[in-house]
């Protein structure tokens, strides 16, 4: 294997979880052409945070190694539902609401990948050209004990709950793609594991050489432990102000910060490496994450907005200087005053009351600057302070 295609490997595989089949990526890549990497996304959430950056990240690497980028948005499938985790039938999107989706996942999708050098398909191109005649004919080519061997579907199946035929067409749609573009890797999350194989397979019907397929782990979220999620509360959004988003980045442990360097950053593995190598030579890990806090923030803003929110992040935290435009909320806290839980859920300062006592338990409550961990506390009377929860929420609560 040459050094340049050993080098390139070891970029495409960074951070991944499966590579099938690696020794025909290597002949592929063997032939010098540009390959042809498909990834497909049905636009269901265009709310996107870090975790969803994942995939296109990836990409990224291949388009920084001069291969050709179809970035599919499956307007076509998206109207069918994938099927994929779900124990029921997901509803299915109607025309407009893909269409408007679509359109945010590419104004987002261009922070990261260069849009002169990407190929963005919609998959109704070639089915509303496919009919009906052509969907069964491509519906011939898998038989229904294959699908069934989905862990989704059969889990469904042996547990007696309804699976419409509509979604066994799913898999195949995302495997006719593959077809339609002559793709050579496809790119896809862990879960889609069985759609990228069954690209495969239906390459091999058509004439074609099968793609590899490489799929990516879900990326933890800030608290290392769950999947990066919106309903968790442990995400960063690609739309977050920068100061959140330099904030969330800078709560991440010292572990989980090289798991987003492989993941999320665009700095060569020879770059990780040194990195490191420092950490290991004794480097405050701090300021590692301080570097990939800014190239995040960059890359979803400006180069100058990472450097204001380095310089606020330093003034607020390490000299304890409170934000300025920390919101204020006024609280009837009446005679015979709040609870301590009750405040800070009213303040939007937790979701709940029960996540309020965890917070307290946690030692993450302050008030004017004290520390609280009396869970009956009572709040009475007129009175103005200023509450903090965790590192990040601050409210000057109004008491009346």
């Amino acid at each position: 294997m040459s050094h340049h295609v050993e080098e390139s490997l070891g970029l495409i595989k960074r951070g991944s979880d499966e590579l099938l089949v690696e020794s025909e990526l290597v002949e592929k890549l063997k032939t010098g052409r540009p390959l042809r990497i498909k990834a497909g996304f049905d636009p269901t959430a265009p709310d996107l945070h870090l975790g969803h950056t994942v995939l296109i990240n990836k990409l990224r690497h291949f388009q920084d190694l001069g291969h050709h980028i179809t970035f599919l948005i499956g307007d076509f499938t998206g109207m069918i539902g994938d099927p994929t985790g779900k124990n029921t039938t997901r509803p299915p999107l109607s025309r407009e609401q893909v269409l408007e989706n679509a359109k945010t996942y590419q104004a987002q999708v261009f922070k990261i990948l260069d849009p002169a050098k990407t190929e963005v398909a919609f998959n109704s191109v070639w089915f509303n050209d496919l009919g009906a005649a052509g969907m069964i004919k491509l519906a011939a080519h898998y038989t229904v004990a294959r699908m069934l061997e989905r862990d989704d579907f059969s889990k469904r199946y042996s547990g007696g709950q309804p699976i419409a035929v509509h979604e066994f067409l799913y898999p195949l749609c995302q495997g006719y793609d593959s077809v339609a573009l002559k793709s050579d890797v496809e790119l896809g999350g862990t879960d889609q594991k069985f759609n990228l194989l069954v690209g495969r397979e239906l390459q091999k019907h058509y004439g074609q050489a099968p793609q590899c397929v490489l799929t990516m782990p879900l990326l933890e979220g800030l608290d290392g432990v769950n999947k990066m999620s919106k309903s968790l509360g442990n995400y960063v959004g690609i739309t977050d102000a920068p100061r959140d988003m330099f904030g969330k980045l800078m709560s991440i442990s010292d572990v989980l910060m090289w798991r987003y360097f492989d993941l999320l950053s665009f700095r060569s593995n020879a770059e990780i490496a040194a990195l490191k190598r420092q950490a290991e030579e004794g480097r405050n890990p701090r300021d590692i994450k301080v570097e990939l806090a800014q190239e995040i923030v960059a890359r979803f803003h400006s180069a100058a907005a990472a450097e204001e929110a380095l310089v606020e992040f330093e003034s607020r935290f390490r000299q304890g200087v409170l934000p300025e435009d920390m919101p204020e909320v006024k609280l009837a806290c009446g005679a015979d005053g709040l609870s301590i839980a009750q405040l800070l859920k009213q303040a939007n300062l937790t979701a709940s009351t029960s996540e309020a006592l965890r917070m307290i338990e946690q030692g993450a409550v302050k008030i004017d600057g004290q520390r609280i961990d009396d869970k009956s506390l009572h709040i009475s009377g007129a009175a103005s302070f200023v509450v903090q929860v965790g590192k990040r929420k601050f409210a000057r609560v109004v008491c009346a």
